[in-house]
């Protein structure tokens, strides 16, 4: 299938979830992962309108970013180490895994030198899993107060994974969680600003995820090509 159909259908699906949901279909954007394919591919998506997309290595990024800073903004949607920070912050628009209070600290103090404030999405490991990053749903109140003083890094909603090997449906669970202690921490007013986003669903389960509440979905295969592979 071509990109341009690729791009109809996923975007017919989304609008389906969100009718089925009762949400608006401008409440749900699409991270296009590009991170496996090349820059004249990456540059291809921009061109059909999808201006958001997920990496998540640099200098591996470096190539896409020269040829499309300015045209899309960038995600960072993998385990960041705090050695690669320096390399992450000023590049990236946002990124989708903060998950310790050493890596904020660094986040904090790149993003202090070069005078920016980042936006950033708590991981959250909801399913439990010992191979995902991310804080457990309980440590998440006290990871909000621990960050709250820092003033560079403007935390704006929550992101998770759901085990892979799950069908759509079963991970229903997981994206419910999510959205349930956005809403917990929002009334708690822990972060000190409203959370509004949810960044969860990919290619498998991206529908469900909508039906429970994501605002950003990460895609990769079913946007754009088999040969992609997930965030």
């Amino acid at each position: 299938m071509a990109l341009a159909d690729r791009i109809t259908e996923v975007d017919r699906r989304i609008a389906a979830a969100c009718e089925r949901s009762g949400r608006k279909r401008e409440d749900v954007r699409v991270v296009a992962v590009t991170k496996y394919v090349s820059a004249a591919a990456a540059r291809a998506v921009v061109e059909q309108g999808i201006t958001q997309l997920g990496e998540n290595r640099w200098p591996a990024s470096e190539e896409k970013w020269n040829l499309l800073r300015g045209q899309a903004s960038f995600h960072f949607i993998g385990s960041l180490q705090t050695k690669k920070v320096r390399e992450v912050v000023g590049r990236f628009d946002y990124i989708h895994s903060l998950d310790r209070l050493s890596l904020a600290e660094e986040i904090e103090k790149r993003a202090s030198a070069l005078g920016i404030v980042v936006p950033c999405f708590v991981q959250v490991n909801v399913s439990g899993e010992e191979s995902k990053h991310g804080l457990s749903p309980n440590e998440a109140a006290d990871f909000a107060a621990a960050i709250r003083p820092l003033r560079h890094i403007r935390p704006i909603g929550l992101m998770t994974m759901a085990p892979i090997e799950l069908e759509a449906e079963e991970a229903r669970p997981v994206f419910r969680e999510l959205r349930l202690l956005k809403d917990k921490l929002n009334a708690g007013g822990v972060f000190g600003n409203e959370l509004a986003e949810l960044s969860m669903g990919m290619s498998g389960d991206f529908e469900v995820a909508i039906e429970e509440g994501a605002t950003w979905v990460r895609l990769g295969t079913v946007l754009v090509g088999k040969e992609e592979e997930e965030a």
